[in-house]
């Protein structure tokens, strides 16, 4: 078991400082933090492919009883590969805030320190708590609370990450000066499209497909089910709801912007953390 643990928490960061390395020899103009930010992207869209495909097929092989049906991949993938990631994935967006003031001169950031993280924390607070919360929350519920039962759910959670690449594509086409291009605008409507199936609707089907199971109404389901599982579903559900308001905020501005003049920058372009959405 722990060797399988180690091998997941030496992917990401292996693949990390590999991406570091090789694009600064294709892209000579980047800053240090556009290596960064682009070497982060592509590490986050290879964890979410993988845990996608790790969820559909959880997810299938779950159909009969979602309840009681089982399939390894629901407990081992979040051992193997989920909390080495979401570990990596915190040390990888400070490096990303880091290298972000770096280059524009902040005196603040000539070096690593307790303000430098302490910034990071103030500014990127939401997505380091939804981190965290994955990491206090669903696993302890994957591991200890589920008396094996419900892996079909943990696939549906699995899903998730499916908005990630695209997410991360958007930021890539922004690094290579592609934002007027026709794929970026085609990319930004599937951010909102995939983001509001896997991280908004995605939960409440989930409650549906209970009830469907036990024969009771939608509404009666959160009265049927642990009081940990209803906190957890909220936690992991409200930071989801809060970055989709302002994904469709951006792209109204986007909308209003392009109608009015041409050649300006995508809202959805932006290195706001809030376009993360992990």
């Amino acid at each position: 078991m722990w060797r399988v643990l180690v091998s997941g928490a030496v992917l990401f960061p292996g693949l990390f400082l590999a991406f570091r390395k090789a694009l600064p020899a294709v892209f000579k103009r980047w800053t240090e933090a556009d290596v960064v930010l682009v070497s982060e992207r592509l590490v986050s869209s290879i964890h979410a492919i993988m845990a996608t495909t790790a969820g559909i097929v959880v997810v299938s092989s779950c159909r009969g009883n979602v309840i009681t049906d089982r399939h390894w991949l629901a407990t081992t993938f979040v051992i193997w590969y989920g909390v080495p990631y979401m570990s990596y994935d915190i040390f990888a967006m400070y490096l990303s805030h880091y290298y972000r003031f770096w280059v524009k001169g902040h005196e603040d950031y000539k070096g690593h320190s307790l303000r430098t993280v302490n910034s990071f924390v103030r500014k990127e607070f939401l997505l380091v708590l939804h981190h965290i919360a994955l990491l206090t929350i669903l696993l302890p519920i994957t591991l200890f609370f589920r008396k094996e039962q419900g892996d079909y759910f943990i696939g549906c959670l699995f899903l998730t990450e499916l908005s990630t690449p695209f997410v991360s594509l958007g930021k890539i086409l922004i690094q290579l000066g592609m934002q007027d291009c026709w794929l970026h605008k085609v990319n930004g409507g599937m951010v909102l499209l995939s983001f509001f199936l896997c991280r908004i609707v995605l939960f409440p089907y989930m409650y549906w497909v209970y009830g469907a199971h036990y024969g009771i109404p939608v509404y009666s389901v959160p009265f049927h089910i642990p009081l940990s599982a209803n906190l957890g579903n909220l936690c992991i559900l409200a930071p989801q709801v809060y970055w989709f308001v302002l994904l469709c905020r951006k792209g109204y501005r986007l909308y209003k912007r392009q109608c009015s003049t041409k050649g300006q920058d995508s809202p959805l372009s932006s290195t706001e953390p809030l376009s993360k959405a992990e």
